[in-house]
């Protein structure tokens, strides 16, 4: 596999961050997977922490070789962390079961797969275009779906961050499970939780990555999604993958990993692996000259 991986978490305007993230990869096989600890119930970070691990540590024993079936993976390792963080609740005694939102990706043979739980969300960029995205399971989702109101209002309605389904409580999450799709070579795939999607349109990503690469590209955008928050961001979070760059001589090398070895990068309190390969440092002066490139492009998308 050939691809150029960038991963960061911020902690935006919050005390704390209940912000998980990974990506791992072995020989022929990539994980993506962000969790977004639901700040309205205890522990929210605990549950993202539980379901970011859990779906790793799955990854890790079923992805040794190709996985048979991709789509039955994500779904069963995303209930298995629903299920281990109700165990946790229930060993700790807690009034209530902590709760998270969660997005996955398995990249193999070309192709990617995905599932979600909730609002952290799931884009497939290709030449400047969305060709393929997560549906949120929130209420104004379903709002938008029943005509009764516009996207651009959603992003300011008052219910916009009421989900209904979740990692954790009492109900099973409902997880959708999208279509496969073949990768093409200079697509991305994006996953980022809400206070990353909620400030940057997609448009707004698909245009700048024909111009820069996602290592490039996204230090700046997190530090702009968070300067338009004024003030009042949550945590921002993104892993973004671009597949067969050419041009990027940081391409990690997936055949130089042994049979039953992964690369993994977390910002999870329990390392994953000491394996996950150095990226080029980002400079401050690299991070102003994308932020006065994105600034100047977002001022002529209306919000």
């Amino acid at each position: 596999m050939r691809f150029t991986i960038f991963q960061d978490s911020r902690l935006g305007d919050r005390k704390g961050n209940e912000d998980r993230v990974a990506y791992s990869y072995s020989r022929d096989v990539l994980l993506m997977v962000i969790a977004d600890g639901m700040g309205g119930h205890d522990q929210g970070e605990v549950a993202a922490e539980i379901a970011v691990t859990e779906i790793t540590r799955r990854f890790q024993q079923e992805a040794r070789n190709r996985l048979r079936r991709p789509f039955e993976f994500l779904v069963s390792s995303i209930q298995s962390a629903h299920r281990a963080i109700v165990s946790h609740a229930v060993e700790h005694n807690l009034l209530e079961c902590p709760r998270t939102t969660c997005v996955a990706c398995i990249v193999q043979n070309g192709r990617a797969f995905w599932a979600h739980a909730g609002d952290s969300r799931l884009y497939v960029l290709r030449n400047g275009a969305l060709v393929a995205a997560t549906q949120d399971h929130s209420k104004v989702q379903q709002m938008i779906e029943a005509g009764e109101i516009t996207t651009e209002a959603a992003a300011r309605h008052p219910d916009r961050n009421k989900i209904y389904s979740c990692l954790g409580g009492v109900v099973p999450p409902l997880i959708d499970a999208g279509h496969d799709i073949a990768l093409e070579a200079g697509d991305t795939v994006l996953l980022s939780t809400d206070g990353f999607w909620s400030q940057i349109p997609p448009n707004i990503l698909g245009n700048m990555l024909r111009k820069q690469s996602v290592m490039d590209l996204l230090p700046g955008l997190l530090t702009e999604a968070q300067r338009r928050a004024q003030g009042e961001s949550d945590n921002l979070s993104v892993v973004a993958m671009t597949w067969e760059n050419q041009d990027d001589a940081r391409l990690p090398d997936t055949q130089s990993l042994d049979d039953e070895q992964f690369a993994t990068s977390t910002n999870t309190t329990a390392q994953l692996d000491a394996a996950a390969p150095a990226t080029d440092d980002v400079t401050d002066e690299d991070i102003e000259r994308a932020i006065a490139e994105i600034q100047s492009a977002i001022r002529k998308v209306p919000r």
